[in-house]
């Protein structure tokens, strides 16, 4: 167990861990490990998020940054650490249909791709009250569609709509809706703004900055795109090969970054006077 832990019951009886000076955050990574094959997809990853807190995870394609997430949310298992949500322990498999829908609660997952994550023949607003009926049966199903719909922006003239009758904005607004049905405490957000407009980008953004003012939710984003994460998070990890290369203060790191591979992702943003050629040779013998 953690140094500063101790083992207390939850109100269903079951034991969790309290962090005692660790109880700030919501969301604790400590030394996940995961490998396929010879390749360290994750290795010795750790991390905290603060309740209302935002963290960026960042790097290129096979750095880990989205195994790592998929763990946290339990589309993966680790080989080795733990994570820790409000203090109860993911590593362990909820036993039961109560505790494994408290489980799915607790981390909600918005994929970059909406359209893929809604099924193509169902409403806006059914596909809202489905996810209440499972984790809420005993709520105002109808009041709570309507708080989300006015949450996300979209209002109830979207309510009645298919997936493919709104644009790419809207369904990543849908999908942020249905994630915050459940009231998880930590959201997690994959390349969640990468196959969207400049324009609606920026709208989606500064959604997610209100509702996390309004709900205190915890962000955790999975980017490779440094003007996300210098916009919306509070601290960054920087991952390359698995493991984490440097980590801090979004703007410390992004103003003064210390690790060459991260001084490499600033330099790779096109700006004027950018030389792609000499980025790839700077890649290559890095």
């Amino acid at each position: 167990m953690p140094e500063n832990a101790s083992q207390v019951k939850d109100a269903e009886g079951a034991e969790r861990t309290s962090y005692g000076e660790n109880a700030e955050h919501v969301l604790v990574v400590r030394g996940l490990r995961r490998t396929f094959g010879a390749v360290k997809a994750v290795d010795d990853v750790s991390f905290t998020l603060p309740h209302g807190g935002s963290l960026g995870i960042v790097g290129e394609s096979g750095s880990g940054k989205t195994t790592t997430a998929r763990i946290v949310v339990g589309l993966e298992r680790a080989d080795e650490g733990e994570v820790h949500v409000r203090g109860r322990s993911r590593t362990a498999r909820g036993r039961g249909r109560v505790r494994r829908l408290a489980r799915a609660r607790e981390v909600q997952m918005v994929f970059q791709d909406p359209y893929s994550s809604l099924d193509p023949r169902t409403s806006v607003e059914a596909a809202l009250r489905e996810t209440l009926r499972l984790h809420f049966p005993e709520r105002d199903h109808a009041g709570r569609v309507r708080e989300l719909l006015d949450q996300v922006g979209l209002g109830t003239r979207a309510a009645d709509a298919l997936p493919r009758h709104l644009s790419g904005g809207q369904r990543q607004r849908v999908a942020i809706a249905r994630a915050l049905a459940v009231e998880p405490a930590v959201l997690v957000l994959d390349e969640a703004v990468a196959a969207l407009d400049v324009s609606v980008q920026a709208q989606i953004l500064n959604l997610l900055a209100d509702i996390r003012e309004e709900t205190s939710i915890g962000y955790l984003f999975i980017t490779h795109d440094l003007g996300v994460v210098r916009c919306v998070t509070d601290d960054v990890i920087v991952m390359r090969h698995g493991a984490v290369v440097e980590s801090g203060a979004t703007a410390e790191v992004l103003a003064a970054p210390q690790h060459p591979y991260t001084r490499l992702l600033l330099e790779s943003e096109p700006r004027p006077g950018w030389d792609p050629e000499r980025i790839a040779a700077a890649r290559r013998a890095l």
